[in-house]
């Protein structure tokens, strides 16, 4: 039957095996540097040769001096088992060079005989174009490169359109991938510019990047190829051969991409710019309009003071003649009216006449007098009823 033991027990009996095996404490270990991080005064790295990696840490930075990436080196100390997180590493308490990895002297005799075959001349790079509406880039679809590459782009250019040939980035067939997609994007009309990008590491994680092939097929590649393979400080075979060499992904993705912002600051400032003018325009114009009227305004006022004597005569003439009319035709009322006062049967009436009138009618002879019938007599202020008593005729009529 299998004994069950805890997690704990069973780090600790790995943490037994490792300090009381001597031989791992008497021993030095030989491989090339890669994966170099410091945290305060500790250095942590591993060691690796064509099969193995080891993990180590220098807890003094004295003592790893200036121990570089790809540095073949000599280490002495021993393997330590931290049971609390169940990690190894073996802790290095000299270290010695022992000439460049063998990575790094690869990584110059391919750079060598590339340079040789003229593959980093500047003539043979090609311009960025001018207008870059669609990115291609080749990288893995995991991981952080890609969406840094997007945040950036999309940041500076929300139109700008990315498009993923995914691959893997280390490890077997890394290479042949990149370079399936180089030759993808390099037939493909529908992207303007090739970023191949990747983030930052160790030589040997950067390795792909390091081959003929990956070498080769940037060079061969029909569009404008734009490197940005680890950190700033990294440089690849790749970024001798690109058109251009980022020093990170983001970077290659400002690079590539027009600040929009920028440019509708730019739009907004020429906005403002215009409305200026155009104010400043109308202002003028504005002026022009108001001295013109006033120009016109004199001139009407000109033209008036001009014919307001003319217009005075013509008005006194005007005014003359009416009054002299008025005088005439009041004269002339004042004669109809006496005439009409003369022929006023109420004017006779008052100098002692009476008007008779028999059945209605004006009685003007004696001849026309009914004795069987009443006469009415009128007065100027009153009427009254008579009757007839007898007719007296004058002959001498």
């Amino acid at each position: 039957m299998l004994t069950t033991i805890s997690v704990t027990k069973f780090n600790n009996i790995v943490k037994d095996i490792f300090n009381n095996e001597e031989f791992l404490h008497s021993v030095n270990v030989v491989g090339e540097v890669f994966g170099i991080s410091r945290a305060k005064n500790a250095v942590y790295f591993s060691l690796k040769d064509e099969e193995s990696t080891l993990p180590c840490v220098c807890f003094n930075s004295a003592v790893f001096g200036d121990v570089k990436e790809g540095d073949m080196v000599v280490l002495s100390g021993g393997p330590n088992f931290y049971t609390k997180s169940g990690r190894f590493n073996y802790i290095t308490c000299r270290i010695e060079k022992a000439g460049q990895g063998i990575l790094y002297q690869k990584f110059v005799e391919l750079k060598n005989k590339l340079e040789k075959e003229r593959l980093f001349d500047i003539a043979h790079k090609k311009p960025l174009p001018k207008s870059i509406k669609r990115i291609g880039v080749v990288t893995s679809k995991e991981g952080a490169v890609l969406q840094d590459i997007k945040n950036v782009a999309w940041r500076r250019n929300p139109a700008v359109e990315i498009v993923l040939y995914p691959t893997k980035v280390q490890g077997n067939d890394a290479e042949k991938e990149i370079v399936e997609g180089i030759k993808f994007f390099s037939a493909y009309d529908k992207v303007d510019v090739v970023v191949v990008a990747r983030g930052g590491g160790s030589m040997e994680d950067l390795s792909a990047y390091n081959t003929e092939v990956v070498a080769r097929a940037t060079y061969n590649c029909l569009k404008p190829i734009v490197s940005a393979v680890g950190h700033e400080t990294d440089f690849t075979i790749i970024d001798f051969v690109s058109d251009l060499r980022a020093p990170t992904p983001s970077a290659a993705a400002e690079l590539l991409t027009q600040d929009t912002e920028k440019e509708r600051s730019s739009f907004i400032f020429l906005v403002k710019k215009l409305n200026r003018e155009m104010m400043s325009l109308y202002s003028d114009r504005v002026e022009d309009f108001l001295d013109n009227m006033r120009y016109l305004t004199n001139k009407i006022e000109d033209y008036v003071f001009e014919r307001y004597d003319v217009l005075k005569e013509i008005c006194e003439k005007i005014s003359y003649q009416l009054e002299k009319q008025t005088d005439f035709e009041k004269h002339r009322l004042e004669l109809l009216s006496l005439t009409l006062q003369k022929l006023d049967p109420l004017a006779i009436l008052r100098r002692g006449y009476a008007k008779v009138e028999q059945n209605g009618k004006s009685v003007e002879s004696v001849l026309e007098i009914s004795e069987k019938e009443s006469l009415s007599v009128n007065f100027f202020d009153g009427e009254v009823e008579a009757k007839v008593l007898k007719k007296n005729f004058k002959e001498n009529l």
